[in-house]
């Protein structure tokens, strides 16, 4: 095999480094969980639900893997810290952020109260200024790291009836990806992220059930939704030193969904 093709190859080779994945229970997450994991990388897995990470620990373990879990609320400000602190003192490492975890309760607009906007800005938004800040110590010392946020199609996009919550935080996210690697490029560190089109996940089923779903595959050229593993591909890449020149971008992974003109 040829050198560059070798090269190529050991691109995706994640042995000896460390990720950390918020949210990472079920869905999404545990797709980027295992994911990884496959791809020889240690995994943090840290989630609200702590009986599910558990579980997707578990999983990795079994299968000849590295990973461990840990219940985290990270609508608490301490809790971001508290991941890196974890994940340095059980593997000394932390290599690749990916901040997946969201909170999006549907809700009609004029029933967004304060403490729901604040609990969605906080997980949404402010753990990703947490996840990074905690780490960054760290990744300086190294020489360079990457940081990965779950962002999405509605708020930078397009809007959803009853999400303009998570539409702003989402925005949000957006802003803090581009800010953030300008200030963290000098020392190695990328920051960038995913927008997913309409992904199918057990969060999916919040936003209706079967009909529904078949009116959007209607809409999306691709004529299906997407699947957590497109997602997971997509911040595979990114983590990659195929993306080392890449930051401050997010790639729209929607099925062609944003094509059609109105």
């Amino acid at each position: 095999m040829s050198n560059s093709l070798c090269q190529y190859r050991n691109s995706l080779d994640f042995s000896g480094r460390t990720l950390v994945v918020t949210g990472g229970a079920s869905g999404i997450g545990r797709l980027i969980a295992l994911t990884f994991a496959s791809h020889g990388a240690s995994v943090v897995i840290a989630d609200l639900n702590g009986d599910g990470a558990n579980a997707v620990a578990e999983e990795i373990n079994s299968a000849g893997g590295k990973a461990m879990a840990l219940r985290a609320d990270l609508s608490e400000p301490a809790a971001p810290g508290e991941i890196v602190a974890a994940t340095l003192a059980a593997y000394g490492g932390v290599d690749v952020l990916i901040h997946n975890a969201a909170f999006f309760p549907l809700t009609p607009f004029a029933e967004i109260t304060p403490a729901l906007l604040a609990r969605t800005f906080a997980i949404n938004v402010g753990a990703a200024f947490g996840l990074l800040q905690a780490a960054l110590p760290y990744m300086k010392k190294n020489g360079g790291g990457r940081m990965l946020v779950t962002s999405s199609v509605t708020g930078p996009r397009v809007a959803y009836p009853g999400l303009a919550h998570y539409a702003a935080s989402k925005s949000g996210v957006n802003g803090f990806i581009r800010a953030a690697a300008l200030e963290v490029a000098a020392h190695g560190i990328t920051v960038n992220g995913v927008e997913p089109g309409m992904i199918r996940t057990p969060a999916q089923d919040n936003l209706g059930g079967g009909e529904v779903t078949a009116a959007l595959c209607q809409g999306i050229p691709l004529g299906r939704l997407g699947e957590p593993a497109d997602i997971a591909a997509a911040m595979l890449f990114l983590a990659s030193p195929g993306a080392s020149y890449i930051t401050g971008q997010t790639i729209i992974v929607d099925g062609g969904a944003l094509l059609p003109e109105a």
